[in-house]
């Protein structure tokens, strides 16, 4: 099965099973969301049932813990669990500093509340994710419904106080329709191009009435594992500031891939 992957899905494959090296047995793990995170769960399932490894996932969305217990990794809640060991997500966007945007699979809030309530979060991308300033990737802001215009009027009001290159908003559609969080909220995605000093932007996007949350992850990754189409990753620690490349063994597992969505 692993022969027919494309190079893009060798190398989400890669990253998120180096990745789930740093996972240890009895562990309270945060299940990120998005295709590369999927990655992830699956192999954290072959260590449930292939070696018998005890964990807890917290997921970030319905569909990554619909997805975990598939596999066989245990849900549990945050508020059951109060506190992580770790969490293992992706990116839509990094760079050199592991500043991140997520969100574009519209699961930005609780991944965030997730990732912040870990000893350690780890990101798991490609290099095509890496950019030298963030804004290439629209960044996503979470509203609530209730005068969700009047909160995007506010935002580009307020973007001219900023350093970016784009001032375009526009509300996520699914089907016509309004994109819904797991929450309830709808998204905008703000096309910046590029954020001039993502900290302040973050603080100031708070500010706004109906706004709760947007999707600049800053100061918050500690290692990312960037894989690669010919089965090598990159290891990037921010605090140890090292960098380890190695390579995986891409092994044909039908258990890793059969019958389970994405």
């Amino acid at each position: 099965m692993s022969a027919e992957l494309s190079p893009i899905d060798k190398a989400k494959f890669v990253a998120a099973k180096r990745a789930v090296d740093y996972v240890e047995d009895g562990m309270r793990v945060g299940l990120g969301t998005g295709s590369t995170a999927a990655w992830m769960v699956r192999c954290l399932g072959e260590l449930v049932r292939e070696e018998g490894m005890k964990i807890t996932g917290v997921a970030t969305s319905s569909r990554t813990a619909e997805l975990a217990r598939q596999v066989g990794v245990p849900v549990s809640t945050l508020d059951d669990v109060k506190w992580l060991d770790l969490t293992i997500d992706g990116a839509d966007e990094y760079d050199s500093r592991l500043n991140l945007i997520k969100g574009g699979g519209g699961a930005l809030l609780m991944e965030k509340i997730v990732a912040t309530a870990s000893d350690q979060m780890i990101v798991i991308a490609d290099p095509t994710k890496q950019v030298e300033t963030l804004g290439a990737f629209p960044l996503p802001v979470e509203v609530i419904p209730f005068g969700w215009q009047t909160s995007k009027a506010l935002i580009e009001e307020m973007l001219g106080n900023f350093d970016v290159l784009g001032r375009t908003t526009s509300l996520r559609l699914a089907n016509d329709q309004p994109f819904r969080t797991d929450e309830g909220n709808f998204i905008l995605d703000l096309h910046l191009r590029k954020i001039g000093n993502p900290q302040q932007l973050s603080l100031a996007l708070n500010q706004i009435p109906g706004v709760v949350e947007n999707g600049l992850f800053l100061d918050i990754c500690d290692i990312i594992v960037i894989g690669n189409g010919d089965g090598s990753v990159e290891v990037r620690d921010i605090n140890n500031g090292t960098v380890e490349h190695e390579q995986i063994d891409i092994i044909d597992t039908d258990n890793l891939f059969v019958d389970i969505a994405d």
